[in-house]
């Protein structure tokens, strides 16, 4: 890559690093198999990379001949994996579940981001235990900054739209509590009834929906692995 110097070894390994190993590409390519293809999607599941960063990471995968860029209508633009991408899904999600599986829960807690953690609930959630009418589900982490406090997930004619602006619909179901809370109850490290009745999570709306919360929400692809560290 251009922003760092080649190993000078013909080992694979060496090879295959010299394209994935700068900073931010493997969370670009893991956007790209969780089946984000537009430029503003991507933005939305890596929140803290550069517009800049982000439009060079995706101009070296596609000399790399990892990803190929279609053009639409309107100047439309969407990134799509190559075979050699799609080769890749093992591997990237190897080092997702390598990662579950070794890294201190501890420190998985320590890097919380609630604009990441929303946009995968969004591409994860279930819409079919909940009622078969427009829902929304308000989340909110008092702790955070203002900015990033409030979400809203709307679910409509069995799709998903995450909203970080009031959409302007009746709320159907207030979540309430500490990022830290949500996040682990995400990634499988405690369960969301633990969250509850700690207090730590709160509830607040329609009962049904609030009682079938475990099942639309579900987890991250991860955390039904086995960790072998606390």
């Amino acid at each position: 890559m251009s922003d760092r110097g080649g190993y000078g070894q013909f080992c694979p390994v060496s090879m295959a690093s010299e394209v994935l190993c700068t900073r931010w590409t493997t969370l670009v390519v893991r956007e790209m198999l969780m089946g984000s293809s537009r430029f503003n999607d991507l933005r939305r599941g890596v929140p803290r990379m550069s517009p800049a960063l982000l439009s060079k990471r995706l101009k070296e995968l596609e000399r790399a001949g990892v990803i190929q860029t279609e053009r639409g209508g309107a100047g439309s633009v969407e990134y799509r994996l190559t075979e050699a991408g799609e080769d890749l899904r093992p591997i990237i999600l190897g080092l997702g579940d390598w990662g579950h599986r070794w890294v201190e829960s501890q420190l998985t807690l320590r890097n919380l981001d609630p604009s990441l953690l929303m946009w995968d609930m969004r591409r994860n959630l279930n819409p079919q235990p909940l009622p078969p009418k427009r829902c929304t589900i308000h989340f909110l982490y008092p702790e955070v900054a203002k900015a990033l406090q409030n979400w809203w997930l709307v679910v409509a004619d069995g799709a998903v739209d995450l909203c970080n602006s009031d959409p302007g619909f009746d709320i159907d179901l207030e979540v309430r509590g500490s990022l830290r809370s949500m996040t682990s109850v995400w990634m499988g490290l405690s369960k969301l009834n633990q969250e509850l009745d700690s207090g730590r999570l709160e509830l607040d709306g329609d009962d049904k929906i609030a009682r079938a919360m475990q099942a639309w929400l579900g987890l991250s692809s991860f955390a039904p692995l086995a960790r072998r560290v606390p």
